[in-house]
């Protein structure tokens, strides 16, 4: 289940924090209403939570959606403030992901029951389940099956295909897909506008493009460039050196080179702007990837045999292999494909 309406941005008026509590837990929603996205979501969590029938939940899709939010919104909802404590257990299965912790603090959780009459039944959130054992999945299965009437399971994951289709089976599955301009916008503004920050149009959309729909990544990036440039004017420039990506006219000459020099040079221009502006071979590969799928001078022949080559070369370069040597396997992708340059708007 997806969705994409906009709601009005979250009151933080009434909530007061430490100057130094970062800006992603300080704008965090409190309540299923301060969501910026996914009301046909929200919609149908508060109608199980209204009737008291709330399943077993597999949130799934890409990080900073809203998945955890969520889930902490509806515990905040079904539970007074001095329940929270001993009516929800919060776990990070990338932390504890073996199996002693399903039969140690999960199963002692899940088997005993509600300390108030006016719970109906007891909430386990694990954060990060696709890194939990295959045994520890197994074991978890039993432990949902066994407690059902007694204990609810929120399972977080942003890799569906890394939990095993017995748990999948048993739960209530919601997709959170990436956020819109739509739906980002008004948040980033808020943001802006609270803490009086001073940024450019193009600044504005350049930290919504590098977010790709990521709201966590939208926070953490006003938060880096206020930081690093306090007091003056933020622009497009500086977003993108904050975030160490490759200004678009970088990626414009990296282009040109791949396109028009032979290996050698290609090869000695980009690593000198790679060491001069520290930039990453993975995030050079990402913005020329795009440029090529963007431009209409390369045929689409060309455009194909360059994707699959870079894709071989970034599953290698993940792999730990050196980026000299595949930024030189990259620089061959191209060698022979075009021989127009690609302007970039």
């Amino acid at each position: 289940m997806t969705s994409s309406t906009v709601v009005s941005p979250m009151d933080i008026s009434d909530i007061t924090y430490d100057d130094h509590v970062p800006w992603i837990e300080k704008y965090r929603p409190q309540t299923l209403d301060d969501l910026a996205s996914h009301a046909d979501i929200k919609m149908t969590l508060e109608k199980f939570m209204k009737d008291g029938s709330l399943p077993h939940l597999l949130f799934h899709g890409p990080p900073g959606t809203g998945k955890t939010s969520t889930i902490l919104a509806c515990a905040r909802k079904l539970y007074k403030p001095d329940q929270l404590g001993q009516m929800v257990l919060e776990l990070n299965a990338s932390d504890d992901r073996g199996i002693d912790i399903v039969r140690g603090p999960i199963l002692n959780f899940a088997s005993s029951r509600a300390m108030y009459s006016d719970a109906k039944f007891k909430l386990v959130i694990l954060d990060e389940a696709e890194q939990m054992t295959s045994d520890a999945q197994s074991a978890l299965r039993r432990i949902i099956e066994k407690y059902a009437d007694n204990t609810r399971f929120c399972l977080i994951t942003n890799y569906m295909n890394k939990i095993i289709p017995a748990i999948q089976s048993r739960c209530t599955r919601f997709r959170f897909g990436p956020l819109t301009a739509e739906q980002i916008m008004p948040r980033m503004d808020l943001i802006i506008q609270n803490e009086n920050i001073k940024i450019t149009e193009d600044g504005r959309r350049a930290v919504h493009e590098l977010s790709q729909g990521d709201m966590r990544r939208v926070v953490n990036l006003l938060q880096s460039c206020y930081m690093s440039f306090h007091g003056e004017t933020i622009d497009e420039t500086k977003v993108y050196q904050c975030c160490g990506h490759p200004l678009r006219s970088d990626v414009a000459k990296m282009v040109d080179f791949l396109l028009n020099s032979d290996i050698k040079t290609a090869y000695e221009g980009i690593q000198k702007m790679k060491i001069e502006k520290g930039l990453a071979l993975q995030d050079i590969m990402t913005q020329v990837s795009k440029a090529v799928s963007e431009t209409t001078k390369i045929s689409q022949e060309s455009k194909m045999h360059i994707h699959i080559r870079m894709a071989d070369i970034e599953y290698h370069l993940n792999n730990g292999g050196s980026e000299k040597i595949y930024l030189s396997a990259m620089i061959s992708a191209f060698a022979g494909r075009a021989n127009q340059p690609i302007t970039l708007n």
